[in-house]
């Protein structure tokens, strides 16, 4: 792996065909997770402490016998980064979350972050698709659990499904998509024939609402991803969504800025597996990445024609313009000054996330290809951190591996190294940090923890695993990692 010193000069690192990128992959020993410092604003710290936490899914976790009954892992963010300020487990067995383990719920198959009750310290927003309420099986539901300066007191249950298979919690996002000062939430629905995305309005008070509100429907299709964003450049809230079917396929990008939902832009192009929002060419505005982009059989072109191994589609917004007049660009493996060769099912943009990790004022994209082989070993999965090298032409950056200088492990087949990758400043110096799942590593999973340094070569990247962490009943560990 080279070694990426960080320059002052964001040139450079381009010409250099690599980026100042930084990554360390810390889980290590636990103890309990503590708070001493007033409430902060990190999107993730839920206990107040100035520290961004690491929120883990494992919907397959066993919890008290029930199979896959899933649980969320929280681990501490701390000056010395994640796995060395402990952890936490939250599952519907913990006091005050809402519902009961039972086997096949799937607590925790989707996590978002947000403060929900306007408080200052972040909650854990979470969906259990596999949740049977009374007789109808899979109805599914999303419940909050409260943070405070004593770690998570207890929950709420936003939504519940009305019927069977309706699968509720799937997919879900967060933010203040109707501009009224609550949060909401954005999430899947399914109806027989029909499926939709439905917002959730806030508060989330004892006697609110818990009526849904439809954002898109489809017939004999359904949304796939969603993520939240301000696109419209109003300050506030919108969403990015994803969505796939039988005789459709798309993304769109949806503002409610006017009372009702308009389409900011749209594109025959999808994705089932991730987007982003991020300020990747640095002019204010925010753009789209659509992660191993796939195309709409039904539309005549594709804006990337090459695809092979996967490919990320970026979407430029323009300050004081509309979404999308910034033009788009392609990023592939076979794309100038990217690291590795381009092969089929490599997976390149299954998973990505998006920070600024050099503090440039320009947001990089975080790629996961967990199906990439490394050597021979197939599917041992890798990661990358990329950055533009200007608007409309592709992203440029470096590779890592559990065979890179300094990356904790050996690279091995199954271990799927950047099926989920999420960013936050674990350890408070200012700049945010990396964390990457692999959820096959040694059977149970981990998490890997890439610390962006301020100056100087990469620290070195290390692992956080169920082991450490003393957790019992898990499986894939680092499928899912909460944004």
């Amino acid at each position: 792996m080279t070694q990426y010193v960080r320059t002052p000069a964001r040139n450079k690192l381009l010409a250099a065909g690599a980026l100042c990128a930084a990554t360390v992959l810390a889980l290590t020993g636990l103890t309990a997770g503590s708070a001493t410092a007033a409430p902060a604003k990190p999107r993730t710290d839920y206990n107040g402490d100035g520290y961004a936490d690491l929120a883990v899914g494992v919907p397959g976790a066993t919890v008290g016998g029930q199979a896959k009954a899933g649980y969320v892992n929280v681990v501490w963010g701390g000056a010395n980064g994640l796995g060395a300020h402990g952890s936490t487990t939250v599952s519907q067995s913990t006091a005050g979350v809402p519902g009961t383990a039972e086997a096949g719920d799937k607590f925790g198959k989707a996590v978002d972050s947000n403060d929900m009750n306007g408080d200052g310290y972040a909650d854990l927003v979470v969906g259990t698709p596999g949740e049977d309420m009374g007789t109808a099986l899979d109805a599914g539901s999303v419940a909050i659990v409260w943070g405070s300066a004593g770690g998570f007191k207890g929950g709420f249950t936003a939504v519940s499904g009305g019927g069977e298979s309706r699968n509720y919690g799937a997919l879900l996002t967060t933010g203040d998509f109707d501009k009224d000062g609550d949060k909401d939430i954005a999430l899947n629905t399914h109806f027989d024939e029909t499926s939709s995305l439905a917002m959730r309005s806030g508060p989330f008070t004892t006697g609110s609402s818990a009526k849904l509100s439809r954002i898109e429907g489809w017939h004999f299709a359904g949304p796939t991803v969603v993520t939240s964003g301000d696109f419209d450049g109003d300050g506030g809230d919108d969403i990015a969504l994803a969505y796939s079917g039988m005789e459709t396929k798309g993304t769109r990008v949806l503002s409610r800025a006017s009372g009702e939902w308009t389409s900011l832009w749209s594109t025959g192009d999808t994705t089932s597996t991730a987007l982003a929002a991020g300020d990747f060419d640095g002019d204010g505005s925010t753009d789209l990445a659509i992660g191993n982009v796939q195309p709409n059989p039904e539309a005549d072109g594709t804006a990337c024609e090459d695809r092979l191994g996967g490919a990320v589609l970026t979407v430029y917004n323009k300050k004081d313009g509309k979404f999308g007049d910034g033009g788009h660009s392609c990023t592939t493996q076979s794309s100038p000054s990217v690291a590795g060769d381009a092969e089929a099912d490599d997976n390149f943009g299954a998973h990505l996330a998006s920070a600024n990790v050099d503090q440039d004022g320009i947001d990089e994209l975080i790629v996961g290809a967990d199906t990439e082989a490394v050597g021979t070993a197939k599917s041992a999965g890798a990661y990358w951190v990329l950055a533009s090298a200007g608007t409309g032409k592709p992203l440029v950056g470096p590779s890592f591996d559990q065979n890179s200088t300094d990356v904790a492990g050996t690279a091995e087949a199954g271990d799927r190294l950047g099926a989920d990758v999420s960013t936050g400043d674990y350890n408070g110096d200012g700049y945010p940090d990396l964390a990457v799942g692999a959820p096959g590593e040694d059977g149970k999973g981990g998490v890997w923890y890439a610390r962006t340094p301020k100056d100087g070569p990469n620290p070195p990247v290390t692992s956080v695993t169920p082991g450490k962490l003393g957790l019992s009943g898990v499986t894939q560990y680092g499928a899912v990692l909460g944004k």
